[in-house]
């Protein structure tokens, strides 16, 4: 870590991008990761908080958040120090944990998914308050150890710590990889509902040759997932595009290729936009089934509900963030999977921006070293307008 003038500890983003890599914080591993982060927020004046959650049949999660400032208006930066596993070693070219930069490139599990962004949060803070010591306000991180897995125990759960607690959101960006090609090209302002459904439909065993005496349940599931292939939820809208449903594993039971299966089921996911809740999906996806007349059960797990920060002062501190630092206007979409933007969305307006995204989950994970310096101007441009207004 590097110092800076005026008493305050600066934080270099490159250094501290490497110190987080280096602890290997797989789904639910912490190895280290947010000590790293606390001693660094704690440098430049963050006042840090831990909260470690469990739950039965889940691992317990440590997280931090991390305030500086004691006013409102607050403005948080949130994400994830966790990462997904390395997968096929083989396939890297360097250590996953290694967090070597080669030539002008950092690599490693987390490069871009999520912990340069963590990074460049710390040390736009502290570039922020060493030039503003006095801003109106103040500048939180929420981050948590449980993006990657089952997000039970995470940024959830420290949200209604925090409001138990009198804490307050007044803004958020979150700083997972948005950028489909290059930093600056596009900032999400909402995110699409995610609906995963199990469809079971049970019949009776019996000998392939003796099909009067046993109750195929396979042709019937046919049907039934033609009636979902079928189904058009909408068309889309001004900011989503259209919700889309698919079928993503199909079984039977076990038996031998003379067997008749007991029973037979899919599972579907459905990604809906902001015409629906998962209660419009589900009605929907029900009224399709039954058209059928047939015996089925159903269940449904809701992992987000789709949701849009409509284009305004968040999303202009971005853009002209970005058209500042790199001289570039991000597109504003919401495109893409669920991120914990899904539950802060209950709490305050949300917005997010971070890395290039083009390598996050593969082998050979990595950031540009420039882009690193570049988000953290570009967060720290951000400050500066947040706090002028």
């Amino acid at each position: 870590m590097t110092i800076l003038g005026c008493g305050v500890a600066g934080i270099d983003p490159i250094e501290l991008t490497q110190e987080l890599i280096r602890r290997p914080s797989v789904t639910p591993a912490d190895a280290g990761a947010l000590d790293v982060l606390q001693r660094a927020l704690e440098q430049i004046g963050f006042a840090c908080r831990r909260y470690v959650f469990s739950e039965e049949g889940t691992p317990d999660i440590d997280n931090l958040y991390a305030r500086l400032g004691t006013a409102l208006p607050n403005f948080c930066f949130a994400g994830h120090t966790d990462v997904v596993p390395v997968g096929d070693l083989a396939g890297w070219t360097v250590d996953p944990f290694g967090a070597e930069i080669i030539g002008d490139t950092l690599f490693g599990r987390g490069a871009a998914d999520m912990k340069a962004a963590i990074a460049c949060f710390t040390a736009a803070a502290g570039r922020f308050a060493a030039s503003h010591k006095d801003f109106p306000g103040s500048i939180s991180l929420l981050i948590t150890g449980d993006e990657e897995g089952p997000s039970i125990n995470g940024t959830k759960k420290v949200l209604e710590a925090l409001r138990e607690e009198g804490e307050q959101l007044t803004h958020c960006l979150v700083g997972e990889p948005t950028n489909p090609i290059k930093l600056g090209d596009m900032a999400k302002i909402g995110r699409r509902g995610s609906l995963n459904g199990l469809v079971t439909v049970n019949g009776v065993q019996g000998h392939v040759a003796y099909p009067h005496l046993a109750d195929n349940p396979a042709p019937k599931l046919a049907r039934l997932m033609a009636r979902l292939v079928d189904l058009e939820l909408d068309r889309g809208n001004a900011h989503f595009q259209a919700s889309n449903l698919e079928i993503t594993a199909m079984e039977t039971s076990p038996g031998a290729e003379n067997v008749i299966p007991a029973w037979a089921r899919c599972r579907f996911n459905v990604r809906f936009n902001s015409d629906h809740s998962s209660q419009d999906v589900e009605r929907l996806v029900r009224n399709a089934l039954d058209q059928e007349l047939i015996d089925y059960d159903l269940a449904i797990k809701v992992s987000g509900e789709s949701f849009l920060t409509p284009p305004g002062r968040l999303s202009s501190l971005i853009v002209e963030a970005c058209k500042s630092v790199l001289g570039v206007e991000p597109e504003l979409s919401t495109t893409g999977g669920t991120s914990d933007a899904r539950f802060i969305k209950d709490y305050c307006p949300v917005i997010e921006f971070g890395m290039a995204s083009g390598t996050m989950h593969k082998v050979d994970e990595r950031v540009a070293v420039a882009d690193i310096e570049g988000l953290t101007k570009i967060y720290e441009e951000v400050l500066r307008r947040y706090f002028a207004g």
